[in-house]
């Protein structure tokens, strides 16, 4: 994610993003500026044609793909800011998880403090991967001898990582290191973090319908394919910056709206969750001690 001052306009006018997204669109936009030259030249100077051209068709047809793009970015980022509330939701529920291990288990048991405070992390770092290509067993700590071995055997590490803190938790239990109470308090913290790895999955695996997704890329290019036709006898060769303009405006909303609609990954605006994770182990690491 890219972190930025919002009052400093100068910055952000001429951030290096902006160069990003053009080095992405350059292929299209070249396709583009070279059919409108082309139109230009063959109803200019081949056909020398000189009809009343009009624009109002594609005011028309702005108006609703105005609409379409506000919809289509609203729905992306509520993707967005629903996933950076369910990591909101992880960094405090994870703090509240150790401070209870904290608390019950007391300073006295090394053994339980210390499992959950490389445990706790795993879960984040492993959600973190789950989320994206796969899960990094480098970034993991081994709280006992063996671990990495029997996490490489599952599919959903995540859960495998839960399971065994269900099962050190249910052990302590039943060896009366903590009571039935506690037991039960501290099972709501577990439980919330599986809910908000189930949350971040449904985001991660519900992507925009296709059908959508198609139809939007189906008006830009229609839209924008027509265009010259309708500016090509008021503006001659002004035409094709215009075109240009005019397209790389619409295909940047869409393009950021591809970029934030999955806010997992390593795109530019993508969630900082690299940061996050690392929060989470600090935090954890400092309450246990």
């Amino acid at each position: 994610m890219i972190q930025y001052n919002p009052k400093d306009w100068f910055s952000l006018i001429f951030h290096r993003y902006s160069r990003y997204v053009i080095k992405t669109l350059m292929p299209i936009l070249m396709f583009m500026g070279t059919f409108s030259l082309g139109v230009a030249y063959v109803i200019i100077d081949v056909l020398q044609l000189d009809y009343n051209s009009t624009v109002t068709i594609h005011s028309l047809l702005g108006i609703v793909l105005g609409l379409f793009l506000v919809f289509r970015t609203n729905t992306a980022y509520d993707r967005w800011w629903e996933g950076r509330k369910q990591w909101g939701a992880l960094v405090n529920d994870s703090r509240n998880f150790a401070l209870k291990v904290n608390a019950f288990f007391g300073n006295d048991d090394e053994e339980h403090r210390l499992f959950f405070s490389k445990m706790i992390p795993n879960f984040v770092f492993a959600m973190k991967e789950h989320l994206r290509a796969g899960v990094d067993m480098k970034d993991l700590e081994e709280p006992y001898e063996g671990f990495n071995k029997e996490l490489e055997q599952v599919s959903h590490k995540p859960n495998k990582i839960t399971g065994l803190m269900y099962e050190k938790l249910n052990a302590a239990y039943k060896n009366k290191l903590i009571s039935g109470d506690q037991y039960f308090i501290i099972d709501k913290e577990l439980k919330s973090l599986t809910d908000i790895l189930g949350a971040c999955e449904r985001i991660r695996n519900t992507p925009i319908p296709y059908s959508y997704s198609m139809f939007m890329k189906k008006f830009i290019f229609t839209f924008t394919i027509t265009l010259p036709f309708g500016l090509v006898t008021d503006f001659n060769y002004w035409t094709v910056p215009i075109v240009l303009i005019i397209f790389y405006v619409l295909v940047s909303i869409e393009l950021i709206a591809e970029e934030i609609e999955d806010p997992f990954g390593r795109d530019n605006n993508d969630l900082p969750t690299d940061d996050l994770a690392f929060k989470i182990r600090n935090n954890v690491k400092e309450i246990l001690k």
